[in-house]
């Protein structure tokens, strides 16, 4: 299993300031396959400071979903920290 990218993100309206909310496409490489599945992630800033990053599957992941999400949360990390998403 090996995240290749989320593609095709749309930040959504959302009208607090510290809340981030975003949909797209993540390209997930499964037995040697690339798979997309569709994703709904957000990003809050907590009042300590501390990032909180959430990420929901819309289509159905025939795998583990606790790796898969814990790379997802590092790439979206990654992006927001260089400021790879889309404002």
């Amino acid at each position: 299993m090996k995240v290749i990218c989320i593609k095709d993100m749309i930040r959504k309206d959302v009208p607090i300031y510290y809340r981030k909310l975003y949909t797209g496409v993540a390209v997930i490489e499964l037995n040697n396959v690339n798979n997309n599945f569709r994703i709904d992630f957000s990003i809050e800033i907590k009042p300590t400071g501390a990032k909180e990053i959430n990420v929901s599957f819309i289509d159905a992941v025939d795998y583990p979903l606790i790796p898969v999400t814990k790379e997802l949360k590092a790439i979206i990390d990654e992006l927001d920290s260089n400021l790879g998403l889309p404002d």
